[in-house]
């Protein structure tokens, strides 16, 4: 936690983290201190590999990114 977005938001925790995912990736998961086990996420493989990988790539971009 920490990075900023290239828009310039501050990632303080991880739910900032899952929300600006959403937002600017489409892609969701749940922020690990839902379950008390932040700073993380938690991510639901119940869809195609297909699928999967591109929510990767759009992770890894979205990772990338931040600053």
């Amino acid at each position: 936690m920490g990075k900023t977005t290239k828009s310039g938001k501050v990632l303080a925790t991880d739910e900032d983290f899952a929300t600006e995912l959403l937002e600017l990736e489409n892609v969701a998961v749940v922020h690990g201190s839902a379950f008390g086990l932040g700073p993380a996420f938690r991510i639901s493989y119940a869809t195609s590999t297909e699928e999967l990988e591109e929510a990767c790539r759009r992770i890894q971009r979205f990772c990338g990114e931040l600053r």
